[in-house]
């Protein structure tokens, strides 16, 4: 090793230490005890006091924070204290995340304050996992306040506290409220706003709808005089019914080029005449783009100057990479296969596999399908198979080949995502016992991560199969969505993959994907098999017997199968079936088969689009039974974009279902445009009017459904596990070209 080479090395693992004592800072921050707690507590006696001893008196609002120090700090504070202003309340957003530095950065901006002041829960504070931070250093997400002849309402517009809880509490608090005034803080507007928004706005209103209509109803009965929120860039008031709904937010945070957007704060003065509400403007001489750009200044300079040392750590991070990246350009490397390797004589002989996933029966999903369909396909060959999957907390048969490894956290709506045990030395033992050929690996990270390090000891090679596009789920994360969908994800894939011997797609567009990541491994375009035979069977009984449960006849029955959950794009597709009703087409109806931590969402979609006499939530099918489902329907329809491969969609057409699906990767590859169903941009009205020939057009739909189930044919599970079979043959010749094994 060159001296060269060994500073490298060396630079390599300081980093990697500074990194690893960084995250231990960040951890201590979480664990250790608060620099301060329950901050409402002293604020509220603070102005109630204030407030008793005054006839008039007047307050500051604002939004959107954000951890400002050149805006809120150093500009809008000096002004507060410098005026007649006896209080300050932030009607959301005052923190840029609800990191654990955030909030010890606002509380340190807002001790500046000569006054006393108040802090709205909103979705900053709520993101991050902040709501424990929140409650901890300033109080309870929700809480109201009497003084002198003011009431002040506080309310949590995440949903974090229970909607219907927060309704009820309201209700009563004003029913029995004898104040002149009545203020009300929620962090999402209730009203939408006469103003262009920026697309990322678009939806940065109160949801759900029932929720905000029940808060404007209340407001309204009550006599409200104003309702105070933030969220979005702008300054905005509009009179409703009696009551004044004011948005702001301008504070400090990013504002965008518009006439509309600025910075700013807002003065309520109270007196015997009554409520007078005004903003006071900054940058007033400033033009829209100018004041945009000192805005993105603005914020960049709040991260640095608040996480700073999360700064070091994003630095150190791309150190390391850099330090890679060099070692990777300057070590020389071969990109055309070995043409002189012989795979024969590992295909004329049984394998040992010893196999890792995250998912696997009896939690319902594509992977476990998937897992499950090669394990007995491997087994149908010859080879042995030792499957390490989750313990759930269902009972199972036990099955020869299967072992479970416990759980150390479960996670999702039903405990449905589990964490297992990496650190058990007995689990390890039983693959060595094994002695596998090879290991696959189903998931790039948690049993996959353990797989891959099984296989470095164990030094046999590693084959990773590419299921999941992890970019789709940001918000299962707790990182920042942004950052985890638009690098980590993407780095975590091309690592792993690179670290492994061989990689399995189930598509073109996939292996396509892992290319232009920059994975080298060796890949397999292989799509998981169906049982095209037993799709293609019917039981015309217990299909008319679903028909009249669902009181289908005389109906065009359209079929979705799928986890519900934010990534599969549900909410496109129950627009999109708004549209076609909006256009006079009635004669349909959706079963969406499936379940998941987003049905309640769903079901409220359904609810405010009116949809639902054409929609039925169906709930989670057993395996066996989802066949019947697909002989029920006549289109099959489908929106997500995060499938790697349309499983699902192959099982409708090998059951004579034509198909309406958005292009997607996975997708794209198995549905040929109007030769067995339609692909549409993910726009409604495009997506709309293919379902709507379909469904309007008897012949087109079976001819498209014939042309459908003959495609799927070439799927069929038979050659799914021979091809597998025959990569492992490859890969094993590959691995030990220059090591020899003889058993």
């Amino acid at each position: 090793m060159t001296r060269k080479q060994r500073w490298l090395r060396f630079a390599y693992v300081a980093n990697i230490l500074f990194v690893c004592a960084l995250v231990a800072h960040q951890i201590r921050l979480y664990v250790e005890e608060p620099e301060f707690e329950s901050v409402h507590a002293k604020q509220v006696p603070d102005i109630r006091q204030l407030l008793e001893r005054k006839s008039a008196y007047r307050f500051a609002v604002v939004g959107n924070i954000n951890n400002s120090v050149h805006v809120f700090r150093d500009r809008i504070i000096p002004r507060i204290n410098n005026s007649n202003i006896d209080f300050l309340v932030s009607a959301g957003n005052a923190v840029a995340s609800g990191q654990e530095e955030n909030y010890r950065a606002i509380y340190k901006t807002l001790e500046r304050l000569s006054r006393p002041y108040l802090l709205t829960y909103g979705a900053n504070e709520h993101s991050d996992f902040g709501s424990f931070q929140f409650y901890e250093h300033f109080g309870p997400h929700f809480f109201s306040f009497l003084s002198g002849d003011s009431h002040f309402i506080f309310l949590d517009g995440t949903g974090k506290s229970s909607l219907t809880w927060q309704l009820d509490w309201m209700e009563r608090e004003l029913l029995y409220s004898d104040a002149e005034h009545r203020f009300m803080f929620i962090g999402l507007p209730l009203q939408t706003v006469d103003h262009d928004l920026p697309p990322f706005e678009s939806d940065a209103f109160l949801e759900p709808k029932v929720f905000r209509d029940a808060l404007v109803r209340i407001a309204e009965a009550h006599g409200v005089d104003a309702v105070f929120s933030a969220n979005l860039t702008l300054f905005s008031k509009q009179l409703v019914n009696g009551v004044e709904y004011v948005t702001t937010g301008g504070a400090g945070g990013m504002i965008v080029d518009s006439e509309d957007s600025f910075h700013h704060y807002v003065v309520v003065d109270v007196d015997e005449q009554g409520v007078n509400i005004s903003r006071v403007r900054l940058d007033v001489d400033e033009i829209a783009w100018r004041r945009t750009l000192k805005s993105a200044w603005s914020t960049i300079y709040a991260f640095f100057y608040v996480s700073y040392l999360r700064f070091l750590l994003i630095v150190s991070v791309l150190v390391i990479a850099a330090i890679r990246l060099h070692r990777l350009i300057a070590e020389e490397r071969h990109y055309y296969p070995n043409f002189e390797i012989d795979p024969t004589p590992y295909m004329n002989r049984p394998l040992r596999i010893g196999m890792y996933s995250n998912n696997y029966f009896p939690f319902v999903s594509g992977v476990s399908v998937s897992v499950d369909r090669l394990r007995h396909g491997l087994r149908s060959l010859g080879n042995e198979v030792l499957l390490f999957v989750p313990r759930y907390a269902e009972k199972v048969a036990a099955d020869q080949g299967v072992i479970r490894v416990p759980t150390l956290l479960a996670f999702g709506e039903k405990g449905e995502f589990r964490l297992t045990n990496p650190l058990s030395l007995k689990f390890y033992r039983e693959l060595k016992a094994f002695k596998p050929d090879i290991i696959h690996v189903h998931h790039p990270f948690w049993l996959g991560s353990l797989g891959l390090l099984f296989g470095w000891r164990l030094k046999v090679p590693v084959i990773y199969t590419y299921h999941t596009r992890l970019e789709h789920y940001a918000h299962f994360v707790p990182l920042p969505g942004m950052l985890f969908r638009n690098l980590i994800s993407h780095y975590l894939i091309k690592r792993f993959s690179n670290r492994c011997q061989g990689v399995i797609v189930p598509t073109y567009s996939a292996e396509e994907y892992l290319r232009v990541l920059g994975v080298r491994t060796s890949t397999l375009v292989q799509p998981t098999g169906i049982d095209a035979d037993r799709f293609r069977t019917i039981d015309d009984a217990r299909v008319e017997a679903l028909r009249h449960q669902y009181a289908l006849t005389g109906k065009k029955v359209l079929i979705s199968v799928s986890r519900i959950s934010r990534e599969k794009n549900i909410g496109f597709m129950l627009g999109a079936l708004a549209v076609l009703r909006q256009w006079g087409v009635h004669n349909f109806h959706l079963l969406l088969v499936g379940d998941g931590p987003a049905t309640q969402q769903v079901q409220d979609r359904i609810d405010e689009l009116d949809l639902a006499e054409h929609v039925t939530l169906v709930g989670l099918v057993s395996p066996q039974d989802i066949v019947l489902y697909y002989h029920l329907g006549d289109v099959f329809v489908f929106a997500s974009k995060s499938e790697t491969q349309g499983m699902v969609i192959l099982e409708a057409m090998a059951a004579g279902l034509p198909v309406v699906t958005v292009r997607s990767s996975g997708i794209d590859d198995v549905v040929r445009q109007g030769h067995n169903g339609f692909k549409a941009p993910e726009n409604r009205h495009e997506w709309a009017q293919s379902l709507k020939e379909l469904i309007e057009d008897d012949e087109l739909r079976a001819a498209l459904g014939h042309q459908a189930q003959a495609f799927a044919t070439e799927y069929d599970i038979s050659h799914f596990a021979r091809s597998v079979s025959g990569f492992y043959a490859e890969v094993l010749a590959q691995y030990h070209l220059n090591r020899p094994r003889v058993r």
